[in-house]
């Protein structure tokens, strides 16, 4: 072998070796850094801590989820990837489910649609008894919330109608309103990972498109029950959620305002210092976010939502149409231009009379999330409830109490601006702090990094556990 190969082989080999040192020091850098948030997050979270049991009333709904893998479930189906993404506000055949399905599955947006045809939703839930790695589960927003929040040290009181074996899966210290049912409303949940492929598309993150054909959660059937029950539970707060329920629902006339009219009245029924939180979700239906936020949005002092729901609900407060489908990897300047923008408009209103005012905001989003609380309100504990939500995230969808960082990354930028406008200040994110807290005006913003779950176990579900377990420490 000549002189020079023999150095072209040393030169390379070196330089192999350069390449693989150097892609250890960065890998163990990075592994050190998740570790110094993650015990920093843990740290900020243990800092508020429960002195008594909080008594929490949450409606309404419940359901079975069947979870199963999006993709699997519609070719087991027969229902093939379309050519032709289009948003349908309800489902009524085969050909709708793919075209919706096209148009949430390639921004990996979450999507919850009402299936009218009966045929095709059976058809649909019978093609899951055939699939590998399908989960049943409890499943619809109240229930959810309700398990959080007993996990996490509440007494609750739900709102929700299930049948025997679903009451057996609530943690202790759950009590339902409602008797047992025979049978409880179905729902399939099309999970979908990062990078999965339908025909031409591919999913720029993992989420879910879920479809249902419920008759009991839309008309709210355990509202009386829970009605009845509520005063004598003394809540100290009360969770409103599950009305996404109601989308697209082929009510009968006046039926939808009928029931509206009476969750206004238990609303105004509660005492002004019980809080009262409204969980957000997917709506389509202007009339109904518009009926909404005169029955319900204008009577609570906080509202929780993501990254989808809030420019939605934000279109709708500035008059115009609904915001179907936004960025699934919003900037934090822009999450929280959005934010000021609900607060301000949702505290200009006439406040006359029985309308609340906002005093919380919360904002839950892949990568971050952010509170806004008034100076001044009860709510307590930001910075630690920032916190918990942001571990929380990771507990739920990794499916584990214990944090891996070996199955987690950080996607929030190193550093952050406060907002789009000009010269507006940047925060770097801080590893022993990673919480970044400031005031504002009449109120304090509070932003986490989260620690993104790199092996998902489940997306369903995630927003109600963020949202219940922030809520617990700030109460």
């Amino acid at each position: 072998m000549g002189h020079g190969l023999k150095c072209g082989v040393a030169v390379s080999f070196f330089a192999v070796f350069v390449a693989y040192w150097y892609r250890q020091q960065v890998g163990n850098e990075l592994d050190s850094r998740l570790e110094t948030v993650l015990s920093s997050l843990l740290r900020a979270e243990r800092k508020a801590d429960l002195k008594r049991r909080p008594r929490v009333a949450v409606g309404f709904g419940g359901c079975l989820d069947i979870v199963a893998d999006g993709v699997a479930l519609l070719k087991k189906a027969g229902i093939k990837p379309s050519k032709n993404p289009v948003h349908h506000n309800y489902i009524t055949s085969a050909e709708q489910l793919a075209e919706s399905f096209a148009y949430f599955f390639p921004a990996g947006a979450a999507s919850e649609r009402f299936i009218s045809n009966e045929t095709l939703f059976r058809k649909l839930v019978k093609a899951t008894q055939s699939l590998p790695r399908v989960r049943w589960s409890l499943g619809g927003n109240a229930p959810v919330m309700a398990n959080r929040l007993a996990k996490e040290g509440c007494e609750v009181l739900m709102g929700s109608r299930l049948t025997p074996d679903l009451i057996e899966v609530l943690q202790e210290h759950v009590t339902v309103t409602s008797k047992p049912v025979v049978e409880t409303d179905i729902h399939l949940i099309l999970e979908y990972s990062t990078g999965a492929k339908w025909g031409k598309f591919v999913s720029r993150r993992a989420n879910r498109f879920i479809v249902h054909h419920d008759s009991s959660n839309p008309i709210l059937e355990s509202l009386e029950d829970f009605q009845s029950q509520l005063q004598q539970f003394k809540p100290s707060l009360l969770i409103i959620s599950g009305l996404q329920m109601m989308d697209n629902f082929p009510f009968r006339p006046g039926h939808l305002e009928e029931r509206l009219r009476l969750l206004q009245n238990l609303m105004l029924s509660i005492d002004s210092t019980t809080g009262i939180h409204f969980e957000m979700a997917s709506f389509v239906d202007n009339s109904l976010l518009n009926k909404l936020f005169t029955r319900v949005i204008s009577h609570v002092d906080s509202l929780g939502m993501n990254e989808q729901e809030l420019p939605n609900l934000l279109s709708m407060l500035k008059g115009s149409n609904i915001t179907i489908l936004s960025d699934p990897y919003p900037r934090v300047a822009n999450v929280l231009d959005q934010m000021r923008d609900v607060y301000r408009i949702l505290n200009s209103q006439d406040l006359t009379g029985t309308h609340r005012r906002l005093t919380r905001l919360h904002v839950h989003t892949l990568a971050f999330q952010a509170i806004i609380i008034a100076k001044g309100s009860s709510w307590r504990n930001t910075m630690s409830a920032t916190a918990k939500a942001s571990l929380t995230a990771n507990r739920h969808v990794c499916g584990s109490p214990d944090i891996d960082t070996s199955k987690a990354k950080l996607i929030m930028d190193d550093s952050f601006s406060v907002s789009r406008e000009q010269g507006s200040k940047k925060i770097p994110l801080k590893e022993n702090r990673p919480v970044s807290c400031w005031e504002e005006y009449d109120y304090e913003i509070c932003v986490a990094p989260v620690l993104v779950c790199t092996e998902v176990y489940q997306t369903v579900g995630g927003g109600d556990n963020v949202s219940a377990a922030s809520l617990v420490l700030q109460i």
